[in-house]
């Protein structure tokens, strides 16, 4: 032990894509259920009438539950020291970013995103590609939390490869060498 006092890890925030996601599926379940409905009323076989109605299941849980569980198996949590991203329904992912080696955090938006108040943010890790958390809601209120905390963090990557100003003359000197 190292004797230092470690503050426990907080969640900060947990968080989903917008729900936004979920409107075509509601539509399209509504479609279904009255398709489905004007078709089991409007025929008189009985096969023809399970036919629709097999067809309706089909379709509503392709067209609605599939998206639904997509959207639910999608997580995003925040804590103190790192971002933790799970998604997938078959296969689970879960990858885990430390907000010590994160240098940049900024907002990516589309034209609905912009009416919706959400959007993309981009964690540049210093890595090929910058990890993205997709269609968060409050975008920009995610993008200050995470600069405050990346600032506050105090194992910060940064804070080590920052070099420590003094006020020395004689120090600054022998660092730069003249």
């Amino acid at each position: 032990m190292t004797g230092e006092v470690r503050v426990p890890e907080r969640a900060i925030a947990r968080l989903r894509p917008h729900a936004r996601a979920l409107v075509l599926p509601a539509i399209a379940l509504i479609a279904i259920v009255g398709a489905a409905t004007y078709g089991a009323f409007a025929l008189d076989e009985t096969w023809q009438v399970l036919a629709v109605l097999l067809g309706a299941v089909v379709a509503g849980g392709l067209l609605w539950v599939l998206p639904l569980l997509r959207w639910l198996s999608t997580q995003y949590l925040i804590t103190t020291r790192r971002i933790v991203l799970r998604r997938g329904l078959l296969v689970r992912t879960r990858q885990e970013v430390l907000l010590s080696r994160s240098f940049d955090v900024s907002v990516r938006r589309s034209g609905l995103q912009s009416a919706f108040r959400s959007g993309d943010v981009l964690i540049n890790t210093g890595l090929d590609r910058p990890i993205v958390l997709r269609d968060l809601p409050r975008a920009d209120l995610v993008l200050r939390a995470l600069g405050d905390v990346m600032e506050a963090s105090t194992t910060s990557i940064t804070t080590v490869r920052r070099p420590v100003e003094t006020t020395d003359p004689a120090s600054r000197r022998a660092r730069t060498g003249r």
